[in-house]
């Protein structure tokens, strides 16, 4: 049963508590083989963020900040009944930070693949930079959407993470569900681009941390990962050269035994 004022989550196994954060363009439903890896050994939780899938509409009138998508993770931290292991992919991984910062008593560690916390990079150096790609991409989809072209619009969001042509080559059915989603790419940069937390804010976490990258990532989300592997003190690194960064989903063979290896403890 979902416990009161939760947003829709996914949900399976026992023991200790892991709450598993998707990117944009995605639902808790991209988790579902590491939920099911973990069922034996450990309570999955996944739910879905504002806008996606099964989660709330986005409110009208204000932006939606990683502060609001963290602040629907806290009736799910009280289900996993102690500190628990957050994972999270791109944005998921984003709001598992501000999540880990506003609550680090609730979290025993951390799985980060690609934190897209872009404002770090404009932080460090004003634009231009390496978060100039990004925020091209979301100016040429905000353009497609003004037309009426969703569908231009994923293309151009999905090409860019997952390189040209990839949007052509996916089935009609996981078409829509991105079609759906991408109305929300320019609440998604702003919260991205416009948080102010400061890179030095994650000196505070000292919980162990997982950080895993592609080696074929763009510049921008590899960016972001040099700069918080600086300032986190207790990070170990993953690197998957032949992976992107949308790894947790065209590969999850190869990234989810790393994520289970690192929870269990070994």
């Amino acid at each position: 049963m979902q416990p009161p004022h939760a947003p829709f989550f996914r949900e399976a196994g026992t023991g200790p508590g892991v709450i598993c954060l998707h990117a944009n363009a995605s639902s808790s439903g991209q988790w579902r083989a590491l939920m099911e890896r973990l069922a034996p050994r450990f309570h999955v939780l996944a739910p879905d963020a504002h806008g996606a899938g099964r989660g709330p509409a986005w409110p009208a009138g204000r932006a939606v900040r990683l502060a609001d998508e963290a602040a629907l993770l806290e009736p799910l931290l009280e289900r996993a009944g102690g500190p628990c292991a957050l994972v999270g992919h791109s944005h998921g991984a984003a709001v598992a930070l501000m999540a880990a910062l506003r609550w680090p008593e609730r979290v025993r560690a951390l799985v980060l693949y690609e934190p897209t916390l872009f404002a770090l990079v404009d932080a460090e150096t004003p634009p231009p930079n390496e978060a100039d790609g990004i925020r091209a991409t979301v100016e040429r989809a905000l353009a497609a959407l003004a037309a009426g072209d969703a569908g231009g619009a994923a293309r151009h969001f999905i090409d860019y993470w997952m390189d040209d042509g990839a949007w052509d080559a996916m089935p009609e059915t996981r078409r829509r569900p991105i079609e759906a989603a991408i109305v929300n790419v320019g609440g998604w940069a702003e919260a991205l681009l416009g948080e102010p937390t400061p890179l030095a804010a994650f000196a505070a976490l000292r919980q162990p941390v997982l950080f895993l990258r592609g080696g074929r990532s763009p510049p921008s989300s590899l960016a972001v990962t040099r700069l918080l592997l600086r300032a986190l003190p207790r990070a170990e690194v993953a690197e998957f050269e032949a992976l992107g960064h949308m790894g947790p989903v065209t590969d999850p063979e190869r990234v989810n035994p790393v994520i289970e290896r690192f929870l269990a403890g070994g």
